[in-house]
């Protein structure tokens, strides 16, 4: 029988359930903002900042887990239900709601919004959507930060269309990508190189966003999602190719 398990720690493992819960403060709060009649660029900049906030919270709140073993603490809540929960609203529901509501896409297509939707949708039930070795399989529902480049850039039109169209499909194609909060050196690497990436953002976030300077921060900070979509591609064909007879 294990032993009990004191106050402090009781008290510790659920402040972190409320620390990963408040992202669903955060959505309420993008909510909020993407349902006002009128919307400006600031609408828009705050529910970006908002969502910013939301991949913190995501980033650290395991190593919190970790640090209180959580399911000892608090065995009958389950934070990954919780976790996963924000996080399909999050990273999926209110990006797609904000393309939506930007006026991104032509009319008559909207419906690739769905299909982004379904995809998320099937990836997040996935269970073997995270490998034991540090990866997703499928485009990992980054919703959030295509919604940004598309707005911030601008990407609209028929090349909007392309671009959420081929995520969604490749959500489908079980390409491994990195994983940057768990261990594996490409994991690492994303996770070194997503500090200056967010550092990039966050100055962007804070111009106004009619300065070139704003423009340029954008461009620049593009590298990093590339450079992640690049590897995922490259680091899938090397295992194809190593799997292929002579």
């Amino acid at each position: 029988m294990p032993p009990p398990v004191s106050r402090v720690r009781k008290c510790l493992g659920w402040a972190v359930h409320a620390y990963t819960g408040c992202g669903l403060l955060l959505a309420a709060g993008v909510v909020s903002l993407l349902l006002q009649t009128e919307r400006t660029t600031e609408t828009y900049r705050t529910c970006f900042l908002l969502m910013l906030v939301a991949v913190i919270v995501d980033a650290t709140d395991g190593t919190l887990a970790r640090a209180v073993r959580i399911k000892e603490a608090v065995p009958g809540f389950d934070g990954r239900r919780l976790d996963d929960l924000v996080d399909f609203l999050m990273y999926t529901c209110l990006p797609l709601l904000l393309i939506d509501r930007a006026g991104l896409l032509p009319e008559g297509c909207r419906w690739v919004l769905l299909a982004a939707l379904v995809a998320s949708a099937y990836g997040f039930c996935q269970s073997d959507i995270k490998t034991e070795d540090g990866a997703f399989l499928g485009f990992p529902s980054y919703w959030n930060i295509v919604a940004f480049y598309l707005y911030a850039l601008p990407v609209t039109g028929g090349w909007g269309v392309g671009v959420i169209l081929s995520l969604a499909i490749l959500t489908f194609v079980p390409s491994r990508y990195a994983y940057p909060t768990q261990p594996g050196r490409i994991n690492r690497v994303m996770l070194l190189l997503s500090l200056p990436w967010a550092v990039l953002l966050s100055a962007a976030l804070a111009l106004d966003w009619d300065e070139e300077l704003f423009r340029t921060l954008v461009r620049v900070s593009l590298l990093y999602p590339a450079f992640y979509l690049g590897s995922a591609w490259a680091m899938s064909l090397r295992r194809v190719v190593a799997r292929t007879p002579p």
